[in-house]
């Protein structure tokens, strides 16, 4: 590709997309200039763009994404087979195991949902196609990182430093790793209670035929539902069903 191919407006209007984030999601021009690198005049140009053709709205000092910014989102989702194919799949494993499962797939330093089959809900946060969680404390992060090689597993840890959400959250880099290396040695991916308090899950891979793994599938559930040296028991051979199915059908 070209470097005279590229668009460059549209490359800066989606880094100001990209600078609003659940932890910002009300930003001045400043802010966004901050947050995007773009100098203060063309970050104001990109917002009041967006404002303009309603993916945002400003009340004269602070802008804010709108729900017609989803469209773009849910596009990408609806041109995806994979959501489309893991849905039945994870509708019959939760109605099986009475518990919610979900699929996601891993960018850069973060998940995003792609399927979900609620039996209740596990967290504060709804979660739902293209909710964001970050890898490094997720077992479906757990289990796409320690897919990568270690030097690509390790350059997105630092990429991006782990923050602890919970008194329970490992972010020691170097402790990382060591349970990415016994994730990968035992194929899944256990987390207790350092996503959220009182939530508990267990996560595979999922590959395609040629065993590229591109996403993740897990059961999530509360802590009074089953004690962590459970999960293994209880939930690993129907999820290792489900990873087998999908492996058969994914190209």
């Amino acid at each position: 590709m070209l470097e005279r191919d590229i668009m460059g407006g549209l490359a800066k209007g989606l880094s100001v997309i990209e600078a609003f984030t659940a932890d910002r999601p009300r930003q001045s021009i400043s802010d966004v200039s901050a947050a995007s690198g773009l100098d203060r005049a063309t970050a104001r140009r990109c917002l009041l763009t967006l404002a303009h053709l309603g993916y945002a709205d400003y009340d004269g000092k602070y802008f804010t994404l709108t729900p017609r910014i989803l469209r773009l989102g849910t596009a990408c989702l609806a041109t995806m087979p994979l959501p489309q194919m893991v849905q039945p799949l994870l509708d019959r494993l939760s109605d099986e195991l009475g518990e919610s499962s979900s699929v996601s797939i891993l960018d850069e330093a973060e998940i995003v949902y792609v399927a979900r089959a609620a039996q209740r809900k596990v967290m504060s946060i709804a979660l739902m196609p293209g909710s964001r969680l970050p890898a490094f404390c997720t077992s479906m992060g757990r289990v796409m990182l320690a897919a990568l090689s270690e030097a690509e597993a390790r350059k997105l840890l630092e990429s991006t430093p782990p923050v602890a959400r919970t008194p329970h959250t490992i972010t020691d880099i170097e402790a990382l790793m060591a349970i990415l290396e016994t994730v990968r040695a035992q194929g899944y991916a256990l987390i207790d209670q350092e996503v959220e308090l009182g939530l508990r899950s267990i996560a595979v891979p999922v590959a395609n035929a040629r065993g590229k793994v591109i996403a993740a599938l897990n059961i999530g559930l509360p802590v009074n539902r089953a004690e962590i040296g459970e999960l293994v028991r209880l939930y690993l051979k129907p999820m290792q069903k489900v990873q087998a199915e999908l492996r058969s059908m994914l190209s």
